[in-house]
């Protein structure tokens, strides 16, 4: 569309004037078809082979040549096909330009197809490196996700193993109730969270069925409560980000002599996750091995992935009460 418009006007405004097609031919359209050889030379040769490969000298040089070449095919048309035009128009001027100012405005207007190739290659080249960097970026995100996800199922896992195992010789019974209840969890975890996003609802569920899991291995000293909404909220929140918190509570809020209380409870509205936990603090010795320590390191990981600039993430002590609080902007 641009190569027609810029042939088609010098002959649209000269329309219907005597002789004035040769004119046109002479002193637009030859010009106009060595600029297209110089824009696609360029565009498709010149460019990638020297100007993006550093060999800007050469680059010059060669465009230097071709202009030169272009300017002396001109001249020797213009002498053979075209004389009487120049012969008229050197009569109708008595004092023209000097020689040396036509051919430097000659070699600018050559310059302007050599520039504007070299400008949109550049320009579609730099679209096409920022695409590549941000296709790299989410495939390195998904992978890294990817990767803290199946982490956290070995650890899930490991942990209700060890509470389960805990309970076989004291109660059978209840350690066959949680093998049960397990198996359900596992089954959510293996077949329900391989997507991006889960309703709340299920994921609520899922928490409440492993909370009244972990409620199996502590003693009647230990007060557990927990408030979820009960309606449906319409939220969709990546699975799995609770856990590591619950998790937590039991590992670090319980004594097996002293009373304790774990107190968890979420809120939500149309746009927000308000999630707490509040517990006894019974901090767990360095070479306590109940578990692998990367619970709450994934978690943190995974909200800077998941929702950057979109949570807040802060624990405290007060009054030997440890306190958790997480706040999600789902949208």
């Amino acid at each position: 569309m641009v190569w027609f418009t810029l042939f088609s006007i010098p002959y649209v405004l000269s329309y219907g004037l005597e002789e004035e097609i040769n004119r046109v031919i002479s002193r637009f359209w030859i010009p106009l078809f060595f600029y297209a050889i110089l824009f696609y030379t360029n565009y498709f040769v010149l460019i990638d082979r020297f100007l993006f490969k550093n060999q800007t000298i050469k680059y010059i040089l060669i465009n230097g040549v071709i202009i030169m070449v272009f300017l002396t095919l001109k001249s020797q048309i213009d002498t053979l096909f075209f004389t009487d035009i120049i012969r008229k128009s050197s009569s109708n001027t008595s004092v023209g330009p000097p020689f040396k100012m036509i051919i430097y405005v000659q070699m600018l207007s050559y310059l302007a197809p050599v520039l504007f190739s070299a400008a949109i290659k550049t320009t579609k080249r730099l679209i096409k490196t920022e695409a590549q960097r941000k296709e790299a970026t989410n495939f390195k995100l998904e992978s890294e996700l990817q990767h803290l996800h199946y982490q956290l199922q070995p650890h899930f896992f490991f942990n209700s193993l060890n509470n389960i195992y805990s309970m076989v010789d004291i109660s059978p019974e209840q350690a066959k109730k949680s093998i049960h209840s397990l198996s359900k969890l596992m089954r959510y975890m293996l077949y329900e969270t391989n997507m991006d996003l889960v309703p709340l609802s299920k994921e609520i569920d899922f928490i409440k069925k492993y909370i009244d899991l972990m409620k199996l291995r502590v003693s009647d000293k230990t007060e557990v409560s927990y408030n979820f909404p009960e309606e449906e909220t319409g939220i969709k929140i990546a699975p799995l980000l609770f856990i590591s918190l619950i998790e937590n509570a039991f590992k670090h809020g319980v004594s097996a002599t002293k009373e304790s209380y774990i107190n968890i409870s979420m809120t939500s509205n149309e746009k927000t996750v308000q999630f707490a936990i509040e517990n006894d603090n019974f901090p767990k010795k360095t070479d306590d091995k109940s578990g692998s320590g990367i619970g709450l390191q994934n978690l943190e990981k995974r909200l800077e992935l998941l929702y950057p600039n979109k949570h807040s993430f802060n624990t405290s002590v007060k009054d030997n009460n440890f306190l958790i609080d997480l706040k999600i902007e789902t949208a």
